[in-house]
């Protein structure tokens, strides 16, 4: 046992040195002189731009040619693992691995039906004060004109700038214009696309996750390199790990995928100037490899957003960070939200249903409803986090009837509501009920995005404006009574030890005062008779 010990600790050890290796090879276009240096201690110097703290709800379109089987998220994966369901509808729908595989999909998706302009109107119109569009994913599949991946959307499938359109339709309806950025992960991600059938008539033939140039003689793809999609000239790891960790059997990606990833990524935010961007990765792209290339991507995108005080207009997120980490860039927790008010600015991405869109999802009608949506985000936002909503697009670029259904009841919501929303920040505690005391730990940290206990009329969050001036109670479920009582406001509460001189609907005319007591228990606030609320509603406070 002390020998295969030993010998363990060898390997890893050689496999680190090799990465270390790899990383000395880096070799990067110049980035953008400025204030910010490509190292922690300069980074942590970041601030959170106003324009991110105030907009507090944005949407994203998870959208590109995984979309194109409407099956779900992970498609171009999940399609080469035998026994998967894709593994076995894609073949009936597309061919076989071996000769139709992901690249071939790729070929078919045409997004004809694209329209960023009447769908970021529609957005805006319903309360998002951002968007972000999808710049790749795991499938390593660019959807934009790119200079260094061949395998791109102008190129192939859509024949379309899917990224200018959106970048241009945000602009055009005064949205700040956000990227979501996967494709480091593309290295370990394909590597199923190495396998090959098990058994039946064409066992042992390999998929064609190694094909070359050379073989596309003649075919649609003459001319392309399926390694510059696939990227599977590697020797495939024991398992899928994301920390790139040998030790837990992970492969390493070499140093001219690196670069190649860091060129993708440094054009996309020079030609079409986001205002954020989001990487799904772990602290950093390729962190566990080297921090060398997001470090020096960041330090870039800061000093490219300066505004006329030198302080930097942009926003970058990563998820995982520790608390050093989360002072250099705006924390992301995927799936989840945050248990308390972090003292950072942060943000919560999930999703409505699948990542990549799923037709059963809507078969069934089992969307996440505006209800949760809007309980969600106000819990967020009490918390000093914004909300990035992906709203699954179907293969041909539009939402499907449910999808449209929710987004405007967020939005008929969010008309009457969100100035308790938007331009906010945390009140000294961020609210008060059973639900503050619920512990549904998410995946990617802190809570799950939507507790399964159900919110009660007890179950309250609070806001404040940015003046500090008025205090906001968002009331998560309507009383049955028709009087809400806020404990946190009980007379000599240290958290408003004052008088209160008055207690409105948020919305709601600004004469229309309520009527309210105090004592000892609490703040009791009598709703009007013919109050209509029917998800959750805003109280404003005033001294």
């Amino acid at each position: 046992m002390k020998n295969k010990v030993q010998f363990s600790t060898l390997l890893l050890g050689l496999s680190l040195t090799a990465a270390v290796a790899q990383t000395n090879d880096l070799q990067f276009p110049p980035i953008a002189a400025g204030p910010f240096k490509a190292d922690w201690n300069s980074l942590t110097n970041y601030s959170t731009p106003d324009w991110f703290r105030d907009a507090k709800f944005g949407i994203w379109a998870h959208w590109g040619p995984q979309c194109e089987p409407e099956h779900g998220d992970w498609y171009a994966r999940n399609m080469y693992i035998p026994g998967q369901g894709d593994w076995k509808t894609h073949r009936a729908e597309y061919g076989h691995q071996s000769t139709n595989g992901f690249k071939d999909v790729i070929h078919v998706w045409k997004a004809e039906h694209f329209d960023p302009d009447t769908l970021l109107k529609f957005y805006k119109d319903n309360g998002a004060k951002y968007f972000m569009a999808l710049a790749n994913h795991h499938d390593n599949f660019d959807l934009f004109n790119s200079k260094y991946q061949p395998w791109n959307s102008v190129a192939l499938g859509p024949q379309k700038d899917l990224v200018g359109g959106w970048a241009a339709a945000a602009r055009k309806n005064g949205l700040r214009f956000a990227v979501s950025v996967h494709c480091s992960r593309a290295w370990s991600w394909y590597e199923p696309a190495q396998g090959a059938d098990k058994d039946g008539l064409l066992a042992g033939v390999p998929y064609d996750g190694k094909l070359t140039q050379a073989d596309g003689k003649g075919l649609w793809w003459d001319g392309l390199d399926p390694q510059d999609l696939y990227a599977q000239n590697h020797t495939p790891g024991s398992k899928l790990e994301w920390s790139w960790d040998p030790a837990k059997g992970s492969s390493t990606p070499d140093a001219a995928y690196m670069e190649k990833f860091f060129k993708r990524t440094q054009q996309l935010w020079d030609d079409y100037h986001p205002d954020q961007i989001y990487f799904d990765d772990s602290v950093l792209p390729f962190h566990g490899v080297t921090d060398e290339i997001g470090l020096n991507l960041a330090a870039h995108f800061y000093n490219t957003r300066l505004d006329k005080d030198g302080r930097t207009e942009a926003v970058m997120n990563n998820k995982m960070l520790d608390p050093m980490q989360r002072e250099a860039m705006v924390y992301d927790i995927e799936r989840g939200k945050a248990e308390g008010i972090l003292p950072q600015p942060w943000q919560t991405d999930t999703c409505i249903g699948s990542w990549h869109y799923n037709q059963d999802i809507f078969k069934k009608h089992q969307y996440k409803s505006a209800a949760s949506v809007v309980r969600m985000l106000a819990d967020i936002v009490s918390k000093n986090g914004n909300l990035m909503l992906s709203v699954p697009l179907q293969r041909d670029g539009q939402p499907d009837a449910d999808e449209i259904k929710i987004v405007s009841e967020i939005g008929s919501w969010l008309k009457v509501n969100g100035e308790a929303i938007y331009a906010t920040r945390p009140w000294q505690i961020f609210g008060e009920g059973p639900s503050t005391v619920i512990t549904e730990k998410g995946h990617f940290g802190g809570q799950t995005d939507v507790q399964k206990k159900p919110f009660t009329a007890e179950d309250i969050r609070f806001t404040q404006s940015k003046d500090g001036k008025m205090l906001y109670a968002l009331v998560l479920e309507i009383p049955k009574d028709g009087q809400v009582t806020i404990k946190s406001l009980a007379a000599g509460s240290l958290n408003w030890p004052g008088e209160i001189g008055s207690v409105q609907l948020v919305g709601g005319h600004w004469w229309s005062q309520l009527k309210f007591t105090r004592d000892e228990t609490g703040l009791h606030v009598l709703l009007p008779e013919k109050f209509a609320g029917k998800i959750a509603f805003a109280l404003k406070i005033h001294a």
